[in-house]
């Protein structure tokens, strides 16, 4: 259990720097990407937390991702092909789907559900060998087995769960933080489209942070770590008459 809580409180604390490295992003200043600064400044302002750092991942395949243990740490990247595939108010709507991740801490909330799993698991392998080893009630034993065989199932089941619930705060939030839910909705079809006809190469322990897992297939329903997509743009066009054009973010 220790040694759970240790790696990935670990893995939190470094966690803007291991992802942006996986990635192979690149900080950018306010000179060599001016409009994407502003956009940034502007929309971490409405979102009431300090400006991450700015970062680009050099991938024709449009997506994003935030990171950062706190929203003092926050750093946000985006690929090059993304300004290719989105008009202005979509990136600003995948912008403020991201600072939403960073003002919920939901790397801090997903490093403590890996932490549970992970525990789950470890107490699990443990108590199995032990049964194999330790003996016992062989007609009880059976049923015993079974429940630690399928508690990390489970415990993984329930991680993923919680992940795809903070997609969901995190566009509503983002909207929130917009001031308009369409762009979101908007782009996030862009998104899923392109990168599932342009594959984007990325590492699986990044997979999960993008707005678009750019990782298909599989157990890509039961074991993914976002909803499906357009269920994710009714929840955001359910969203339209809470707003007013006066309302939105002026990103132009």
């Amino acid at each position: 259990l220790l040694f759970a809580v240790t790696i990935n409180m670990a893995a939190w604390w470094f966690s803007d720097k291991m992802a942006l490295k996986m990635s192979r992003a690149r900080e950018v200043t306010p000179a060599e990407a001016p409009e994407l600064h502003r956009m940034v400044d502007i929309l971490a302002q409405r979102a009431g937390i300090p400006k991450p750092s700015v970062h680009i991942i050099d991938s024709p395949a449009p997506n994003a991702f935030a990171t950062g243990r706190s929203p003092a740490k926050g750093a946000v990247a985006v690929t090059t092909g993304i300004t290719q595939v989105l008009n202005r108010d979509e990136l600003a709507g995948v912008i403020a789907h991201e600072l939403a991740h960073i003002k919920n801490r939901d790397t801090l909330i997903s490093s403590i559900a890996a932490t549970i799993a992970g525990a789950i698991s470890m107490i699990a392998d443990m108590a199995i060998w032990s049964m194999i080893f330790g003996g016992g009630d062989e007609e009880e034993g059976g049923g015993g087995f079974l429940m630690l065989f399928l508690a990390p199932i489970a415990a993984l089941i329930i991680q993923m769960a919680i992940s795809r619930s903070r997609e969901f705060v995190a566009d509503a939030e983002g909207a929130r933080i917009l001031g308009d839910p369409q762009p979101l909705a908007d782009a996030l079809r862009k998104i899923e489209s392109s990168v599932k006809q342009r594959p984007m190469e990325v590492q699986p322990a990044t997979s999960h942070l993008y707005i678009i897992n750019p990782v298909f297939g599989g157990l890509a329903g039961l074991f993914s770590t976002h909803p499906a997509t357009d269920k994710r743009i009714a929840k955001l066009q359910e969203m339209r008459g809470q707003f007013k054009p006066e309302m939105k973010a002026a990103v132009a």
